[in-house]
């Protein structure tokens, strides 16, 4: 904008836009087009072959849609971003990239025709599709990814495990009053950090309480069962929780599983209580250390000391260690009376890890802080299906659980088996938005259909290479 003269302006042009005309004529064109790198990996890991043979009793007189088939289109859809099971329409209209995809109807009798043992089927189903695709990543080389934790790697697998809420805006099945005065469901997940793959998870009523023991120990044997048994039994395995998982009888549970063969340690929150903060009160300034970052180096107004045998931990498992960091507070965090009192924030933990080779309290704290990471899965989740149940049906919902822990494992092993880079490490949203939204253009030349992606698509390169990664993946055997 300049000015001619005093009281007048002269707006400059900007450019206009090239003019369209919209017509819904078209053809030969494809959107979604980076969706169909889910479904061959699906068909890849053996996920859609498992499913079949879990779901073919379901199947009437072998006629129809295969409901294994089926079920992976609804992962592939959830993983895309889909939210409803009408969304299956972007995978029907376009039949030449996807293939026969079953209608709305088809899919809706074929969830509510699942039943507990089914869904049981259906976990053991995905656990076999997990086993090909880590022996695939271990022989090209990938791997599974180490978590890192205050400036080091930790060796072999961490299982988090959170609770979550998801507010319902109808009456269903079993949704219930929240504890934050809302009305919904709390599910319990469980979630490896190394991949953020999505071990395990239940559907539980909205007043579900969150340290309830028993919900800890199935969801944390269904993730146990996920894990491969060349992993589950020979690697170590790091279990973490917020304070809810500090149930004695869930502790309990991790100590007889490691009695039993699996590896397993935990390193759980614990609240403040009074005796906590008595300990707390008599320790001398000289047992505090500055505590660390994720990359080792020192957290800035930060420290960490070792209150074990000055709190009372009857009931726990031998050797448990508590653990305080404390810390100024941030603006805007919610302080106890005791916080505001001391003008410091205090957060406690437990962990059966020995001092002796475990390394000192201000990386065991470092560790049990990355637990956080929890969140973001939990909150990537919501967008790859368990945001929104779609039925007033709890068994209905309970599938559409699973299907979404199963979506949100291809989203996974895209990462480790087929990208690199950038794109290695992102998040739904961002795979969404560069790969697997991409249209593209059909053509068939020389017997061959071909997935032309436009030649001036920023992440073409990376979404070619990874179709390449995918048809040269070892396949398993049958």
């Amino acid at each position: 904008m300049s000015v001619q003269a005093e009281g007048t302006f002269c707006v400059q042009g900007i450019g206009s836009r090239p003019k369209l005309h919209v017509s819904t004529d078209g053809s030969g064109v494809v959107g979604h087009a980076g969706a169909r790198l889910l479904a061959d990996l699906a068909e890849a890991t053996g996920l859609t072959g498992a499913y079949s043979t879990a779901l073919g009793p379901l199947r009437p007189r072998g006629t129809g849609h295969d409901p294994g088939r089926t079920a992976t289109d609804l992962a592939v859809m959830l993983a895309d971003g889909g939210e409803a099971i009408a969304d299956l329409a972007v995978l029907r209209d376009q039949g030449e990239v996807f293939g026969p995809v079953a209608s709305t109807p088809t899919a809706w009798r074929l969830l509510a025709d699942i039943d507990g043992a089914v869904l049981a089927s259906l976990r053991a189903a995905r656990a076999s599709a997990r086993e090909v695709a880590w022996m695939q990543a271990a022989e090209t080389g990938q791997g599974i990814p180490a978590v890192q934790a205050g400036g080091r790697e930790l060796p072999g697998l961490v299982l988090d495990l959170d609770a979550t809420l998801i507010t319902c805006h109808s009456e269903k099945e079993a949704a219930a009053p929240t504890y934050k005065g809302g009305f919904g469901f709390h599910p319990l997940l469980c979630f490896l950090a190394n991949t953020g793959e999505a071990l395990s998870g239940r559907l539980r009523p909205g007043n579900a309480g969150a340290n309830t023991a028993a919900d800890h120990i199935t969801v944390l044997d269904d993730a146990l069962a996920q894990i491969p048994d060349a992993q589950r039994h020979g690697t170590a395995i790091l279990v973490r929780a917020d304070s809810a998982g500090s149930a004695k009888a869930f502790l309990a549970h991790i100590r007889t599983l490691r009695e039993h063969g699996p590896d397993l340690r935990f390193s759980v929150g614990y609240a403040v209580t009074e005796p906590v903060r008595h300990a707390i009160r008599t320790l001398p300034e000289e047992v505090w250390y500055p505590a660390l970052d994720q990359n080792g180096t020192l957290r800035d107004g930060a420290e960490v000391a070792e209150l074990t045998g000055m709190v009372d931990l009857t009931g726990y498992p031998a050797d448990t260690r508590i653990i305080v960091r404390r810390e100024r507070p941030h603006p805007g965090a919610q302080l106890s009376l005791f916080d505001q009192d001391e003008g410091l924030r205090h957060q406690v933990f437990l962990t059966d890890t020995p001092s002796c080779g475990g390394g000192p309290a201000q990386f065991l704290e470092a560790r049990h802080r990355g637990h956080a990471t929890v969140e973001d899965h939990i909150r990537c989740g919501k967008t790859t299906g368990f945001g929104r149940f779609p039925s007033r049906d709890f068994a209905i919902n309970a599938v559409w659980l699973e299907l979404s822990l199963a979506a949100i494992d291809l989203l996974a092993w895209t990462r480790v088996l087929l990208l690199n880079g950038e794109l290695a490490t992102a998040e739904p949203k961002k795979l969404r938005y560069r790969l697997l939204h991409v249209a593209a253009r059909l053509t068939r030349g020389g017997r061959r259909l071909r997935l032309r992606i436009s030649a001036t698509w920023p992440w073409r390169n990376e979404l070619a290479d990874a179709f390449h990664r995918l048809a040269a993946l070892p396949r398993p055997a049958g």
